[in-house]
């Protein structure tokens, strides 16, 4: 399931959770706002009461479908889906970055690394509509700086 408002983006994913001898599937759902602009936040469904949540770069998961990015608690790297056979099609869609590629996503600390797969050309439509939303290098005209510094400093 999709959406998109006039200030947010929704899409639903399928992720595979690898383990050392198991995989698992999980579905989560990316949210994206203009009111975040450089963030993409992903609620993964672990059968838990509440979704764990991750906040991720959309810089990071939009350079992470050509080539490994991050440091640190976040990195995501393409690879290619197992099994899969190159046509003409398949190296059109190559020629994309895209095409039966693998989106590679680990999380780290502070509970332990877990490494997640999706569609890469799952995650890059999703990524094409916030970026029709927020265009790359756009970002700083949708921040509210004063809402922002105000909210930092009444935390606690």
């Amino acid at each position: 399931m999709s959406s998109t408002d006039r200030s947010t983006v929704s899409d639903g994913q399928d992720l595979r959770l690898i383990g050392p001898e198991l995989t698992v599937p999980l579905k989560a759902a990316l949210h994206y706002s203009r009111q975040d602009p450089y963030a993409v936040r992903m609620l993964l469904d672990a059968g838990r009461a509440e979704p764990v949540e991750w906040i991720l770069s959309r810089d990071l998961l939009a350079a992470a479908l050509h080539a490994p990015q991050g440091l640190g608690d976040v990195r995501a790297w393409p690879s290619t889906a197992p099994g899969a056979e190159a046509d003409e099609a398949d190296e059109a869609d190559e020629a994309d970055g895209v095409g039966d590629k693998i989106l590679n996503v680990e999380l780290g600390p502070p509970d332990g690394y877990a490494r997640f797969e999706a569609s890469a050309a799952g995650i890059g439509a999703f990524l094409a509509r916030t970026y029709e939303l927020v265009p790359d290098g756009q970002e700083t005209a949708f921040l509210n700086l004063d809402a922002e510094l105000a909210e930092l400093l009444s935390q606690d």
